[in-house]
């Protein structure tokens, strides 16, 4: 079975079908032996570097050859006479050849009857015994020289050692890249916990500047809240608090940053609101809006308003909401007068928005950071309830101004009104006029001749009033001479300070009409707290024109207390 097997092998390595054992010895008879003059005696300690044995296996012999003549001449084309090519110290013997029937007797024997497979990618070196036949029966039939064979075999010994070599450097490159991916995995996990790491840290940091600092507080508002630089000598010198940073200004109004956080925060659409809002009538017609803050942000509004804004001057022409002024120093410079003026500030309030607000505080002298956290706590934005869903959001419908409700918002009013003031009062006192302003309400007056012209005087007030970022309520702009009743703020001012004769014989008629019919039979109008209306007035007339005033009062306390 080896035979043909053997047989079968050649046929397929070479494609041709190998010669007769006659043929093979005519040619051996023709042609003298390719070993002759080599030395083919086996070097000492010679063995196979591939690791194989050089000796036959146990149950391998091998059929003995005669040695040719070594006087016989080199047939190796191409190699000179008498010289020995290199064959790595193989054995040459092993090479030498035999005939078929030699190669079938050898692989009769026992040792032989197994099938033997070898790597397609290695050449099986000369050492193994069936190699030997194989390889001395292919030169025994002429297919090959014995030098080519020792050539290949050199050939694969080399190819043996390299692929050892490779072998470790496929084993090393797996081991480093095992070792690179080990390393790698290792660099992530750390990265991963340096990642945490800092995470960890800018949260804690994030709390703690949360709970000590406020740096932002809302779109389009927060710009300054990172500049902390007061003018503290300015300050000082106005005998105001000196505050620098957010937290002084927590400090100081005994809140946490927290709290002052949230009552200073701006949003375009919150869930919930620091104002309740309602709408009362105008007495020209309209209605009114008002906003009066929760009691935490009414807390604060008046720390702002004791602490700062009443510590401020006003100008001497503002009447409104001072101490020691009225209606009636408003009135008074007017007494008399051939020509008054009145004239109204549309949406006063309105229209001193939250940087004109914020601008105020940084006059002061505050930081850009303490005057953004003033201004947003006095001022608010005209919203209007809309739900979506199940939340209601509160909807900004315009920019944050000055709410009509706050405590704050009179004194700051009169604050940012105080260069109007001044250059109305400049110009009144080069034309010969007077000048004097309660809250939205402009007066102008002179005596004698009207010089200049009453359209010069008006021309004027409206290019102040545009410039100073203000607007004229044209409909409400009155002239009155001399020969009509002339009032201010409600005050008649023709020749003294006085009630309208309107308004002392409509309350005169009340209480006279209620010793008959009752007080609640007087109530023509359905007031809705007629008799603290009816107190209000007689205190208004007697504040006005204490005789007056006295007399009326006396008459409501006779009047039955049912009433």
């Amino acid at each position: 079975m080896l035979s043909a097997m053997l047989m079968r092998l050649l046929r397929f390595l070479f494609g041709i079908s190998p010669p007769s054992s006659e043929e093979i010895r005519a040619r051996l008879e023709a042609a003298p032996s390719s070993l002759a003059g080599r030395d083919l005696s086996q070097p000492a300690g010679v063995q196979g570097r591939t690791g194989y044995p050089s000796v036959s296996s146990p149950g391998e012999t091998l059929p003995s050859v005669a040695q040719p003549s070594t006087s016989a001449p080199n047939s190796t084309p191409g190699l000179p006479n008498n010289s020995v090519p290199n064959l790595s110290g193989l054995d040459t013997s092993k090479f030498a050849p035999i005939t078929i029937d030699e190669a079938l007797s050898a692989t009769t024997n026992v040792g032989w009857q197994s099938a033997y497979y070898d790597s397609r990618g290695v050449i099986p070196p000369a050492s193994l015994p069936r190699i030997q036949v194989i390889d001395r029966t292919m030169v025994g039939m002429g297919l090959i020289s014995d030098q080519e064979l020792a050539q290949i075999h050199d050939i694969g010994e080399t190819m043996i050692q390299y692929q050892s070599t490779t072998a470790f450097i496929a084993t090393a490159g797996e081991r480093a890249v095992a070792e690179t991916r080990e390393e790698r995995q290792r660099r992530k996990e750390q990265k991963k916990a340096e990642a945490e790491a800092r995470r960890t840290l800018r949260r804690t940091q994030v709390a703690q500047r949360r709970a000590t600092d406020i740096v932002f507080l809302g779109r389009g508002v927060s710009r300054g809240l990172a500049d902390r630089r007061s003018n503290i000598e300015l300050l000082q010198s106005n005998a105001l608090p000196v505050l620098s940073s957010p937290a002084d200004l927590a400090k100081a109004m005994d809140i946490s940053i927290s709290q002052l956080r949230w009552l200073a925060f701006h949003s375009d659409a919150p869930t919930r609101v620091h104002y309740v809002s309602f709408d009362v009538p105008k007495k020209s017609g309209g209605m009114r809006r008002l906003s009066a803050p929760h009691q935490k942000l009414a807390n604060v509004q008046h720390w702002i308003l004791t602490n700062i804004l009443n510590l401020l001057a006003v100008h001497k022409n503002a009447h409104g909401f001072v101490a020691q002024h009225s209606v009636l120093t408003n009135a008074e410079p007017h007494v008399g007068a051939t020509v008054v003026i009145n004239a109204d500030l549309s949406n006063f309030f309105p229209t001193i928005t939250f940087p004109r607000v914020d601008g105020m505080f940084r006059k002061l002298g505050y930081s850009p950071a303490v005057a953004t956290i003033l201004a947003l706590l006095c001022t608010e934005c005209p919203r209007q309830a809309l739900k979506f869903g199940e939340e209601i959001y509160h909807a900004a419908t315009g920019p944050r101004a000055l709410p009509q409700g706050a405590c704050t918002s009179p004194s700051i009013s009169n604050q940012i009104a105080s260069k109007l003031d001044r250059r109305m009062a400049s110009m009144a006192s080069k034309l010969g006029w007077t000048y004097s302003r309660y809250a939205d309400d402009l007066t102008w007056s002179t005596t004698g001749d009207v010089t200049p012209s009453v359209g010069y005087v008006l021309a004027r007030l409206r290019h102040i009033v545009d410039d100073e970022g203000f607007v004229l309520n044209h409909a409400k702009t009155r002239i009155q001479r001399r020969s009509q009743q002339q009032s201010v703020t409600g005050v008649v001012v023709n020749d003294r300070l006085s009630v309208p004769r309107s308004t002392i014989r409509q309350i005169r008629a009340i209480l006279n009409n209620a010793k008959r019919t009752g007080l609640a039979a007087q109530n023509l109008n359905n007031h809705p707290h007629f008799r603290d209306w009816l107190t209000g007035m007689i205190g208004w007339i007697q504040m006005v024109n204490l005789e007056q005033g006295n007399k009326l009062k006396a008459d409501f306390a006779l009047l039955k207390s049912g009433d």
